[in-house]
């Protein structure tokens, strides 16, 4: 046998490269794709997804809606509450009034990193909620009603 069987698992191994990675680059804030892995180290999916596993289960990383993964830093604060939550909050944050222009998808995807597909669906909820309009092509979506605010100590 002149190829002996790693006692650490190759996955692991592939963990320690990228957590590597993170420790040198602050500005790290998204992990290598599946395919990126798969191909730098000559591995299969299955491999690739379990670094993904390690990494999480080491709190380094965390799944993103839209299949990617994105790093965690210690004492980093993640807003961990539901997109549509967050997009709720842009009516308040942005001070919008009922009948004004919401941000297009395109402005969301950047302000929120996530996919285009993950912003439509999240802009879904906040229709089916009642507050915002539908949004169509070429067709801005408006504020219908403000949301809820938990906040109601303002003058």
């Amino acid at each position: 046998m002149s190829q002996q069987a790693s006692p650490r698992g190759t996955f692991l191994k592939i963990a320690d490269v990228v957590q590597g990675q993170i420790e040198a680059d602050d500005e790290m804030v998204e992990l290598p794709s599946a395919a990126d892995l798969m191909r730098d180290h000559g591995v299969s999916r299955g491999v690739a997804l379990r670094v993904f596993g390690a990494l999480q289960k080491e709190g380094i990383a965390e799944p993103v809606p839209g299949g990617r993964w994105r790093v965690v830093r210690r004492g980093q604060s993640v807003d961990r509450r539901p997109l549509a939550e967050r997009l709720a909050d842009v009516i308040a944050d942005d001070e919008l009034p009922v009948g004004a222009a919401f941000p297009s998808a395109t402005a969301l995807c950047e302000r929120f990193d996530v996919s285009r597909p993950t912003i439509s669906k999240a802009l879904d909820k906040l229709q089916a909620a009642g507050l915002l309009s539908e949004g169509r092509q070429g067709k801005q979506r408006t504020v219908l009603a403000l949301p809820n605010q938990k906040e109601s100590s303002k003058p």
